[in-house]
C-alpha cells in the first residue's frame, strides 16, 4: 500500500509542477445529477496519471480548491461517497477541511451509508486524505466492508460456540454434583448418570459438528474432485439414521434416479445427506415418513428430503441456514440439535459448486433439496418412469 502512495505523490507532483497552464476542471452534468460520467473527464489531467488513479484499488476523489470535485472515481457515486457533485458525508468533509488547513494528510475509518434512504447499506472505508499542490486535495477510500463483516461473523460465532458449550458443562456439572448426593439411592444415581451420558453425547456431538464447520469454512479448503455415484451416498446416509428413524416410528423411502453421478467428495456428501435426513426426522411425528428423491435437471444433480412435520414460517425457513440459529429452542434440546446441521449442508453445498433450497409451508412439511452439478459423462438413467419422476419440493411443489 505504501508502494502505491508512493507512487500516486510521484504522478501527482509530476502533473502539478510541470505544468505551467492552470487546470481547467468542471463537473459534468451527469456527475452533478450523482451519476458517475461514463468516461470520466480530464480537462488537462495528465492521461497516465488519469490512468494511475483509475487502476488503484481505493476509491479516489481529486478536489479541487474551493472543494469542487475534479475527478471522481464511479464507485465513489455507487458507493455514497460523492453525490451531486459533492462530498456526501459530513465526516468526510471535515476531514478534508482538516487536511486543508494543516497541509498534512491523515488517516481516518469512516462508516458510511450507502445512500440517503433510511436503512441502506452501511459500507466501512479505511480513507487517508493528502494535500497536493494548489489547494488541490487527494482523497483515497478503501473498502473494508467485507473484512468487518467477517470479523462480526467471527466474533458472534465464537460467543455463539461458547454459550452453545456452556449449557451440556453445566449441565453434567450439576448432574455429577446431584449423584454426589444421592450416592446411597441406587435409582437415583442410575437417573443422573443416565442424564451425564445424554448431555456427554450432546457435548460430544456438538463439538464434532463445530470441528466440521471449521474446516469446511477454511479458506484453504478444498474438495478433492472425484466421481462420486449418488446410489452410495444415499445408501450410507440412509444407513447411518436407520436405528434413531426406527426408533422414532419414522419410514425412510427412496426413490428417484439411479446411477447419477457429482464430482465431489463422497464423505463431505453423506453428511450433508445425514443432517438433512437427521433434521426431518427430528421434526417428523410418530408414524410419518421422510422420502428421498433424486433426480438430474440440466446438469445438475439434486436430492430432495421430504418429510410431513410441522413446516416452517417464511421467516424460519430464511434463517434455518444460520449458524446456531433453531425454530423450537426447546424442542431443539429434547431431540439433542446443535443447530449447525444445516449450516454444514449449506457450506458442504457451496464447497461442491452447488446449493441447498428449502420448500416449506407451516404444517405442511418440508422439503430440503441439495443442488450439485452433476459429472459430465454421467450415465444415462435406467430407472422406470415411476423412479424418475420429479424430486419431490425440488421446483416448490406440495410435498
Amino acid at each position: 500500500m505504501d508502494q502505491a502512495w508512493l507512487i500516486v505523490g510521484v504522478g501527482v507532483l509530476g502533473l502539478f509542477v510541470g505544468t505551467s497552464a492552470a487546470l481547467a476542471f468542471r463537473v459534468s452534468e451527469r456527475s452533478q445529477r450523482g451519476v458517475p460520467p461514463a468516461e470520466p473527464e480530464r480537462n488537462g489531467v495528465d492521461d497516465d496519471v488519469a490512468a494511475l488513479l483509475a487502476a488503484l484499488r481505493s476509491i479516489s476523489v481529486l478536489l479541487g480548491p474551493s472543494g469542487e470535485i475534479l475527478r471522481a472515481a464511479p464507485a465513489a457515486y455507487s458507493d455514497g461517497l460523492v453525490r451531486n457533485g459533492v462530498i456526501a458525508h459530513a465526516p468526510l468533509e471535515e476531514l478534508i477541511e482538516q487536511v486543508r488547513a494543516s497541509g498534512r494528510g491523515r488517516d481516518r475509518q469512516m462508516i458510511i451509508p450507502r445512500s440517503q434512504v433510511p436503512g441502506s447499506d452501511r459500507l466501512a472505508f479505511d480513507v487517508r486524505v493528502a494535500p497536493l499542490t494548489g489547494g488541490r486535495v487527494l482523497v483515497l477510500a478503501e473498502d473494508r466492508t467485507a473484512e468487518r463483516r467477517v470479523e462480526e461473523v467471527r466474533r458472534d460465532f465464537v460467543a455463539n460456540v461458547s454459550h452453545e458449550l456452556k449449557t451440556p458443562v453445566g449441565a453434567i456439572a450439576l448432574l455429577a454434583e446431584t449423584a454426589a448426593d444421592a450416592a446411597d439411592d441406587p435409582d437415583a444415581v442410575r437417573h443422573f448418570s443416565a442424564g451425564m451420558q445424554r448431555e456427554s453425547i450432546r457435548l460430544s456431538a456438538l463439538v464434532q459438528e463445530i470441528i466440521e464447520l471449521s474446516r469446511l469454512q477454511a479458506p484453504e479448503r478444498e474438495v478433492d474432485f472425484v466421481e462420486v455415484a449418488l446410489d452410495g451416498v444415499v445408501a450410507e446416509a440412509v444407513d447411518r439414521v436407520r436405528v434413531e428413524a426406527e426408533a422414532r416410528d419414522v419410514t425412510v423411502v427412496v426413490g428417484g434416479e439411479k446411477e447419477l453421478r457429482v464430482l465431489g467428495d463422497h464423505a463431505l456428501l453423506v453428511t450433508a445427506l445425514r443432517n438433512l435426513l437427521d433434521n426431518a426426522l427430528r421434526y417428523s411425528p410418530t408414524g410419518t415418513r421422510v422420502s428421498v428423491g433424486v433426480r438430474e435437471m440440466e446438469g445438475i444433480a439434486e436430492i430432495a428430503v421430504v418429510d410431513q412435520g410441522v413446516g416452517l414460517s417464511s421467516e424460519d425457513a430464511s434463517r434455518v441456514f444460520e449458524r446456531f440459529y433453531r425454530v423450537d429452542p426447546a424442542r431443539s434440546r429434547e431431540t439433542g440439535g446443535t443447530g449447525l446441521g444445516l449450516s454444514i449442508v449449506k457450506h458442504v453445498a457451496a464447497n461442491h459448486g452447488g446449493e441447498v433450497r428449502v420448500w416449506s409451508t407451516p404444517g405442511r412439511g418440508s422439503t430440503f433439496t441439495l443442488r450439485i452439478p452433476a459429472a459430465e459423462n454421467a450415465q444415462d438413467s435406467t430407472s422406470s418412469p415411476i423412479d424418475r419422476a420429479p424430486a419431490p419440493g425440488a421446483e416448490g411443489e406440495t410435498p
